[in-house]
């Protein structure tokens, strides 16, 4: 019986999206953003030689068709990237009103969001004093720290030490719809901080903000303090069944790599492993290795999008996405006949561009294990329509 395995390479966009001047860095459009070919472009020019040098180098994934996914998308060469394509290629285009992670996965998983995400504004203080309130009940504090846009690492290293000395939560947000709430492991409690996110979730989902996320931290001072893997998300639950609902509902086994599970509020999933991306890609290598027939896995590689996108760092994007490549060539020969290996993405994060936030644009659709053949420009939705007609689920 057929598998699927659904890889999302966090951020990696390859431009032309349609509506990208709708969506904004500050007071700049996203019109001309393109994560993938900008990078290429640097690489190419020697500006990316932190840790690396030369042109970018993924001969796995440009043989897939990432390079020619490029160009359809935004007819753009990204230089280095000009393969024949030997697998079934195309590029995807996002309907949901947002450019975040919820949008991205859940209209992947063949459902856009209907609704307007809530966003905070780029004010101090950013929070209503009402939902300051609940949280300081919630965490038993008589006030937060924080309540701004912030970078995560830059306020744990601005404030951890108050926190540390007060007790009090750091609270912040950014550009996308999240509440966000940093609190050391041991003096404030990791199980502490994740029951405080819980129990403060319904009212931000209720303001329609998609994420509450704990962000640990452990370390003594603002010299080595550093975030943990154990954030946790607590997202709005889509709106409708998913890819995920549909395979279990037709008694398929769902397997969570990553972030999913959070992002899916464990809808539809049957159980999830974590670690860092290079420990998701063992992950990955192993369900390959282990999944049952008829099961879907779904990944997230995160590590682009968190310590490269945002930071707008393109020696070490490029590092990330020449190591994924190295790590998707090893696990391709070990596909059954019959496999579906679906590689894309959720949404842009441009590391030349303005700012600090997503980027709008277009994702690649990769697909090893089906033969060669062009997809063309298909919507988001439709990669989840590609894997549950290989695994046989109906879609109504």
């Amino acid at each position: 019986m057929a598998r699927v395995f659904l890889a999302v390479m966090d951020s990696v966009g390859i431009g032309g999206a349609p509506d990208a001047d709708r969506f904004f860095n500050g007071d700049v459009p996203d019109t001309g953003a393109n994560t993938l070919a900008h990078i290429a472009q640097a690489c190419a020019e020697g500006r990316a030689e932190d840790g690396r040098s030369g042109p970018l180098r993924l001969p796995h994934l440009d043989a897939l068709g990432l390079g020619a996914a490029v160009r359809l998308a935004s007819g753009i060469d990204a230089p280095g990237l000009d393969a024949i394509p030997t697998g079934t290629w195309g590029a995807a285009t996002e309907v949901s009103p947002g450019k975040d992670t919820p949008s991205g996965h859940w209209e992947l998983a063949g459902v856009p969001v209907p609704w307007d995400w809530t966003y905070f504004p780029d004010t101090t203080p950013a929070f209503p004093d009402d939902l300051v309130a609940k949280v300081c009940r919630a965490a038993g504090t008589d006030a937060i720290l924080g309540n701004c846009h912030a970078s995560g690492t830059a306020i744990i290293a601005e404030l951890g030490e108050e926190h540390m000395r007060t007790g009090q939560p750091i609270c912040y947000t950014s550009a996308d719809s999240v509440f966000q709430i940093a609190a050391h492991e041991e003096t404030f409690g990791l199980q502490r901080l994740l029951d405080l996110c819980k129990a403060i979730a319904p009212t931000l989902h209720a303001m329609k903000v998609g994420r509450v996320i704990a962000r640990p931290f452990v370390g003594t001072s603002a010299a080595d303090f550093q975030r943990t893997t154990n954030r946790k998300d607590f997202a709005i639950a889509p709106p409708a069944p998913t890819l995920c609902d549909r395979v279990q509902a037709a008694g398929r086994p769902v397997h969570a790599i990553g972030k999913i599970g959070d992002i899916f509020s464990m809808s539809g999933i049957d159980d999830v492993v974590k670690g860092t991306d290079a420990a998701l890609m063992d992950h990955l290598a192993r369900a390959v290795d282990t999944a049952e027939d008829g099961s879907l896995t779904f990944a997230n590689f995160v590590e682009f999008d968190s310590l490269y996108g945002h930071r707008r760092d393109i020696s070490g994007y490029a590092r990330a996405l020449e190591w994924f490549d190295a790590g998707i060539g090893a696990i391709l020969p070990n596909l059954r006949e019959g496999d579906m290996l679906i590689l894309t993405a959720d949404h842009g994060n441009d590391p030349s561009w303005i700012g600090t936030d997503h980027t709008r644009e277009r994702v690649p659709v990769l697909v090893a294990g089906q033969g060669a053949g062009e997809l063309g420009v298909i919507p988001f939705t439709g990669v989840a329509h590609l894997a549950a007609a290989h695994l046989g689920v109906a879609w109504t």
